[in-house]
């Protein structure tokens, strides 16, 4: 049994990113136990500061972050968040690209919720997170073509575009599944041509079952392990490149 959390962010709840979570709630709820967060259905508030914590003076996020959870006095939408993750075994975020990322409601729910002194720690990050044996699937819609956002297209390579995402989580310890991308999801198809979208979508939300009945199989988005770096935490000239992010000087 499954352990779930289903994550979205898309102010439209008759939209295509919606409706694909819904059927990874449906999915999920026939593997285990699952958990929801609907980012603006909620009102979660994005914006990290002070008064969340009633703190006073020079703000730093991470240790005001840390003293709440140790004393137990995280804002209770927090508090909330975190114990859907601490929870889960599997986190699906679902999400379009904004002007080239996630949109600012995830990228806040994610500066919120992997709490420091929780899910992440100074001495425990990376491969030694607390969040080692968790993983995580990004299913994501881009409004552009696939040979837009690949590795040469105009829109820029959509794998770069995740990866300041995907090493967060990696940051706590989750593992990093290969992401799923749908590509032409917009408003702005000529009428002629809708039949073959609502068709082309249809069979993504028709296959989200036994795709994540099938995450077994799935690849893992390789990243290099902490052996790979040295004391000073660069990267080992003979250690490999999985990307431009990560690269030999």
């Amino acid at each position: 049994m499954t352990a779930t959390l289903v994550v979205w962010a898309h102010p439209e709840p008759g939209s295509f990113t919606a409706a694909w979570a819904r059927r990874s709630v449906e999915a999920a709820a026939r593997m285990g136990a699952v958990a929801t967060s609907d980012l603006y259905a909620m009102r979660f508030d994005p914006a990290e500061r002070a008064e969340l914590y009633g703190h006073t003076g020079p703000f730093d996020a991470l240790k005001v972050q840390e003293a709440a959870a140790a004393a137990g006095r995280l804002p209770p939408d927090l508090s909330a968040e975190l114990a859907k993750i601490r929870a889960a075994d599997l986190v699906v975020l679902h999400f379009p690209i904004w002007w080239f990322g996630p949109p600012a409601m995830l990228k806040g729910w994610v500066d919120r919720a992997l709490v420091h002194g929780a899910l992440h720690r100074v001495e425990e990050r990376f491969d030694a997170g607390p969040c080692r044996g968790k993983r995580v699937l990004f299913c994501v819609s881009t409004g552009c073509t696939a040979a837009e956002c690949g590795p040469d297209g105009r829109e820029g390579d959509l794998a770069l575009q995740l990866w300041p995402l995907a090493h967060a989580f990696r940051y706590c310890g989750f593992e990093v599944l290969e992401p799923v991308r749908v590509h032409e999801v917009h408003g702005y198809h000529e009428a002629e041509a809708l039949p073959a979208v609502e068709t082309r979508l249809g069979a993504v939300l028709d296959g989200q079952a036994d795709l994540l009945a099938g995450l077994d199989a799935r690849a893992v988005w390789a990243s290099n392990p902490g052996t790979d770096f040295d004391s000073e935490g660069r990267l080992r000239p003979e250690a490999a490149e999985f990307s431009p992010f990560i690269r030999h000087a």
